[in-house]
């Protein structure tokens, strides 16, 4: 009973930390829509879409759009292309994270070569699914011949190193953090003490002319 209790803490946490995300959004002919992503290292990302076109005879979105084409973009934290290519109207794309950090995904139409869609508007149904959550488990138990038992434990043990990944990927913005922090508290005191030094400076020139006026003046 507490391990089915320890294993359903588990499943929360992990739902919790890296859910999958299922949304829809509508684009134009040449508009083109990214999101970030936070994903921690070697992590499997898998994304799903599918497009509907509007209709303007019907007023509604068509079921299917054949022949329409989409263009996927990733970019890693450090903005470099990991992934660039095009898809038919319904798609599915893959990659693994090597650098932990936010990761854009793009997705434009290629609404130039159809002239059906020229000037109208569609709508994309996009799933991303993180880390464990990629795994289709019927058909790793299917494949490895896995009792419900042994699936449970390998379901367990993947949800365990995606956590263990997602506090590597913490640890890490962490020390960013701390790095930027103690970068900007160095700037402040060198600027403060800048501050101090042509106060001083000012205070210096100031009584020295004050004393040359007054010489001059023979006041002193």
């Amino acid at each position: 009973m507490f391990l089915y209790s320890l294993a359903g803490i588990f499943i929360l946490i992990v739902a919790w930390i890296c859910p999958s995300r299922a949304l829809y959004f509508h684009i134009g002919e040449t508009e083109k829509k990214c999101f970030i992503e936070e994903i921690p290292d070697e992590t499997m990302v898998i994304g799903k879409y599918r497009t509907q076109m509007w209709d303007k005879q019907t007023n509604s979105f068509l079921l299917s759009t054949p022949g329409l084409g989409m263009h996927v973009e990733i970019k890693d934290p450090d903005t470099k292309i990991i992934l660039s290519r095009q898809y038919g109207s319904d798609g599915r794309f893959t990659f693994t994270s090597h650098t932990p950090g936010e990761h854009q995904i793009c997705l434009h139409s290629n609404s130039t070569k159809m002239a059906l869609f020229a000037g109208g508007k569609l709508r994309v149904h996009l799933d991303i699914q993180v880390g464990e959550h990629t795994n289709n488990y019927p058909e790793i138990a299917a494949k490895d011949k896995l009792t419900e038992l042994q699936l449970r434990v390998r379901q367990l043990l993947d949800q365990v190193e995606q956590i263990q990944k997602e506090q590597n990927y913490q640890r890490y913005r962490e020390e960013r953090f701390r790095m930027t922090s103690e970068s900007t508290n160095q700037r402040v005191l060198w600027w403060s003490i800048a501050q101090t030094l042509i106060l001083i400076i000012t205070g210096i020139w100031q009584m020295k002319h004050l004393k040359s006026f007054f010489e001059a003046k023979k006041l002193v």
